[in-house]
């Protein structure tokens, strides 16, 4: 579970972080959905510990981000941009070596890196460097990364972006089994299919804050419309900045 509570943070001249507070609960996907600029990526790096916040806390697992990070990054998992890896490595050995980096043995590594790559079905790419591996290939690989230590808590700054149909398909299964094997997910986007298609649980932000908290049914009959999209626009306010 990740709890983020009365969060502040300033970037130069901009209240990137409001005030924000929600809480992404074990067993569910929670999405943060917000126009350009509502703070969401600066949500998602300071629960990761990239951001200092200003004042409020964040908690992972009921550990402070700020006051313990090795210990409460251990339990996260980031899903980095698959269009990152190290293309000169294999995915075998990109996956073991953040596995270590989260904190396992050598010897620890080697078995997780093992199971992920047999969980994933990535045994016939496991030991091909990732230099042209396809989207699907890279988000796959990618994934691994994130969960080989086994975290509890998954997070993804809008995840499909640059990926294909069949690649977005993959990912959306992919993260549904994580949730439904317990794992809190949480994520950023803007695209409101993608929200609906996945999330028990929306936080709409806008300007830093949260405005609104429910599943997409829920928000649609908050507002009395019939698409998330429709909803959205009420709550916050404004059709700027839009994706569909």
């Amino acid at each position: 579970m990740i709890s983020v509570n009365n969060l502040y943070k300033r970037i130069g001249d901009v209240q990137a972080l409001n005030g924000l507070s929600f809480t992404a609960k074990d067993g569910q996907i929670t999405g943060l959905l917000g126009p350009n600029g509502a703070g969401k990526t600066t949500c998602l790096r300071t629960v990761f510990g990239l951001l200092r916040p200003d004042s409020g806390t964040v908690e992972v697992e009921d550990i402070n981000i700020v006051h313990h990070p090795t210990v409460a990054k251990q339990q996260l998992g980031l899903f980095p941009d698959p269009f990152g890896l190290y293309e000169r490595l294999t995915p075998r050995e990109y996956i073991s070596f953040f596995a270590e980096l989260s904190g396992l043995t050598r010897q620890q590594a080697k078995a997780a890196t093992e199971k992920v790559i047999f969980d994933l079905k990535l045994d016939d790419i496991a030991d091909r460097r990732c230099k042209g591996f396809s989207q699907g290939q890279r988000m796959k690989t990618a994934l691994a990364q994130a969960i080989v230590h086994r975290p509890r808590n998954i997070i993804l700054d809008e995840p499909t972006r640059g990926l294909d149909v069949m690649s977005t398909r993959v990912l959306r299964g992919m993260l549904k089994d994580l949730r439904d094997q317990g794992h809190c997910v949480l994520f950023s986007s803007h695209v409101m299919q993608e929200v609906s298609a996945l999330c028990d649980q929306v936080i709409v932000m806008a300007a830093g804050k949260v405005v609104a908290v429910g599943s997409p049914a829920q928000l649609c009959a908050q507002t009395g419309h019939d698409t998330l999209e429709e909803a959205f626009i009420q709550l916050i306010g404004t059709d700027e900045g839009i994706a569909a």
